[in-house]
């Protein structure tokens, strides 16, 4: 069985910053603008100053989907939800492959600039550096990110430096104006120049490594797209200035031929500096660029096995937690491949090869939005929000398409292998386990095809995980809603309306009208969030607080609703607009404990309301009972609630009294022999229970 643990959220909007911006800067400065250069002179500078804007469809596409859907895995979660598990099979072992074979070449890389100081051997430091970076991956994605940060901190401010200083030598107009000892704007004319784009694209793939990890980045809607939108202007910034110093401080056959041209280039204009100070430092910078590459590698690279094995598309056991808080079996899985590749293979040129499959994640990114969008799922709601749809997606597919073919027929083919190996896999292994749909066939269901509930229902869930600061709202709806039980006789939609219209006007003061609007025939569109149990769920502006009605029916009882014949539970959850999103945040709570075990043999067993209630109340927020429970009102008893002194989060919501049930309002007076029903952070309300020793304080 899968482990039951879930990743901690340590990532701020510094550490997506550093993830994506250290898996840009490696091969893509220190390796390839003396290859980029041969193709198209000096127009290198322009060729990664365009890539700079290809990437934008992907990066805006993978940020939309990170904010609806931040879960682990990234690519392969978004392609699964989206076009279904064998899309997803594809996309998460291709991913992982692509990003284990990018990985070692960036170790390998790192090795290289070592070389220029100390005699190494290159296979064996990027095997032991491999092994360095796993652990610390396997201690936390803390520690992996302060590694992280430390390496990109260094890596950017040397690059700077080096910009600066390389601007200054060579003037900001010269720069600008290259001479032409490289050739003109276009050596190999536009066909040239277009494959170098092509060439130099590679170098901001890393920009999207981030996704992978988005289940624990705190604030995604606002980290993830933030984040990599600052990643970028970096990453575009120093490529295009970095390779204009290049042109214009090295000669063309040093340029061609060399393979670390940014140490070349420091040796021209830094060596006033003593001691070789200014090379020492953009060795330092590259080793800094090539280690942040394979750590974020690592890091991004584990989420996909782990991912796909809670979805039972690879072995369970790359699922499990362990005591970091990591998935160390898919860390060690990840470093161990890493290893194989780096001793059986010409790691430069599969990784080159690898970069044709990442090409074409790239368009099916673009697809799922596409896909996503059109499957109309009321629960698709990302925090941000590609522009320009879907204009902006199809230029994407066909960027990414454009850059595979012009990256030639082994690209091409080792694409195809990649893609071929993974419909193997699902099909021997996984295809016969799985119920589970994407989004695309909400698209087929509108054509009149069918469509896969479960999509909405685990959407619906990820909500809870986006607005844990909001989680007391739950508590505080539930302990306010009513609770109905029918044991007997048949109820259509007519017999409901009337039902809660009474409630909503007796209990909330909400207006008739409210009810009669959500019960029109075209807004009741029930949602199953577990087999027996349905939700409705709406907004509107007569309401200043949202309320919930909950109506139970017995194996006697009869419902005529066609889209909800089989439930028995019935929910109707109404909400103001503002704050926007909170119908679907408040349903992804009410789905959270439905689909909790023993969930539903606890509601069935439920004999009063007040049980009820009590099952729909998550365990650890929520407290009942006598007044006599809790030392700290009980001395308080006879005052005001307003007047009552509380822990900081706790909230009287319910009044038990002489077998009426009362919502606690600022003017309810507390009696001794109250029962109540309090909400509050966990560690607040085991303080109630504790005999006071000195005078309770706000």
């Amino acid at each position: 069985m899968a482990d039951t643990k879930t990743l901690k959220k340590n990532l701020t909007l510094f550490d997506v910053y550093a993830m994506s911006t250290g898996a840009m800067f490696s091969s893509g400065l220190f390796l390839l603008p003396g290859i980029a250069a041969s193709y198209t002179g000096n127009s290198v500078w322009l060729a990664y100053f365009l890539a700079g804007f290809l990437i934008l469809p992907a990066m805006y596409c993978m940020a939309e989907l990170s904010t609806a859907m931040p879960k682990a895995g990234g690519t392969y979660y978004f392609l699964d939800r989206a076009m279904g598990p064998l899309m997803g099979t594809i996309g998460g072992l291709g991913s992982w492959v692509a990003v284990v074979f990018k990985s070692a070449f960036a170790l390998v890389g790192m090795g290289a600039y070592l070389g220029i100081y100390l005699d190494l051997p290159f296979t064996l430091t990027a095997i032991l550096l491999t092994f360095a970076f796993g652990l610390i991956n396997v201690f936390g994605a803390k520690e992996t990110t302060l590694l992280q940060r430390i390496l990109v901190t260094t890596l950017v401010g040397i690059l700077i430096v080096f910009v600066i200083l390389g601007l200054r030598e060579t003037g900001i107009v010269n720069a600008l104006q290259p001479s032409d000892e490289h050739g003109s704007y276009f050596k190999t004319g536009i066909v040239g120049f277009v494959s170098t784009i092509g060439l130099v694209f590679v170098s901001y793939a890393g920009l999207t490594k981030v996704a992978s990890v988005a289940e624990e980045v705190q604030n995604p809607d606002r980290n993830i797209p933030l984040g990599m939108t600052l990643s970028l202007i970096t990453a575009t910034v120093i490529y295009t200035l970095g390779t204009l110093i290049l042109i214009e401080v090295l000669e063309p056959e040093e340029l061609y031929g060399s393979l670390t041209p940014i140490a070349d280039a420091g040796r021209k204009f830094l060596n006033w500096a003593p001691f070789d100070l200014g090379v020492i430092l953009i060795v330092v910078a590259a080793i800094a660029a090539f280690a942040s590459t394979g750590n974020a590698g690592i890091m991004s690279a584990s989420r996909y096995p782990y991912a796909m094995a809670k979805d039972k598309l690879v072995p369970n056991q790359l699922s499990k937690i362990g005591r970091f808080g990591t998935p160390t079996v898919a860390i060690i899985f990840t470093v161990l491949a890493m290893v194989a590749v780096l001793l059986l293979f010409d790691v430069a040129s599969v990784a080159k090869l690898a970069s044709a499959f990442q090409l074409l994640l790239f368009g099916l990114v673009c697809i799922a939005v596409i896909v996503m969008r059109e499957s109309k799922i009321p629960t698709y709601r990302p925090g941000f929000r590609a522009p320009f749809y879907p204009w902006l997606q199809i230029v994407g597919i066909l960027i990414s398409f454009w850059l595979i073919i012009e990256m030639g027929i082994l690209a091409i083919a080792f694409t195809g292998m990649v893609i071929i190996g993974c419909v193997l896999w699902y099909h021997f292994y996984a295809s016969g386990n799985l119920e589970r749909r994407g989004a695309i066939f909400h698209i087929h269901e509108r054509l009149g095809q069918q469509r896969y509930e479960g999509l909405e229902r685990e959407l619906m869930t990820i909500i809870h995980d986006r607005t844990q600061a909001e989680n007391l709202s739950y508590e505080a709806l539930i302990a306010r809603s009513v609770m109905m039980d029918f044991r007997y006789g048949s109820y259509d939609s007519a017999h409901l309306e009337e039902i809660l219209s009474e409630q909503a006007t007796s209990r909330f003061d909400v207006p008739v009208d409210v009810i009669s609007e959500m019960m029109k025939e075209e807004n009741l569109s029930f949602r199953p969030i577990s087999p027996g149990v349905h939700i409705v769920y709406q907004t509107h502006e007569e309401l200043e607080e949202p309320e919930l009605f909950v109506l139970r029916f017995g194996p006697q009882a009869r419902l005529n609703i066609k889209t909800a014949s089989e439930a028995h539970t019935l929910m109707f959850l109404i909400v103001p607009p503002k704050p926007e999103g909170l119908d679907l945040r408040l349903a992804g709570h009410i789905a959270e404990v439905v689909q909790s075990d023993h969930f539903e043999r606890r509601w069935t067993r439920a004999e009063s309301e007040r049980d009820m209630n009590e099952i729909l109340m998550r365990d650890d927020h929520f407290l009942h009972g006598p007044l006599s429970q809790f030392p700290v009102l009980l001395e308080q008893a006879g005052q005001k609630i307003a007047d009552i002194s509380l822990p900081a989060s706790c909230l009287i919501a319910i009044i038990e009294r002489d077998g009426d049930i009362i919502v606690a309002t600022p003017g309810t007076h507390l009696e001794a022999t109250d029962e109540v029903a309090i909400i509050g952070e966990p560690v607040d309300l085991k303080a109630l229970c504790e005999k006071p020793t000195k005078p309770v304080t706000e």
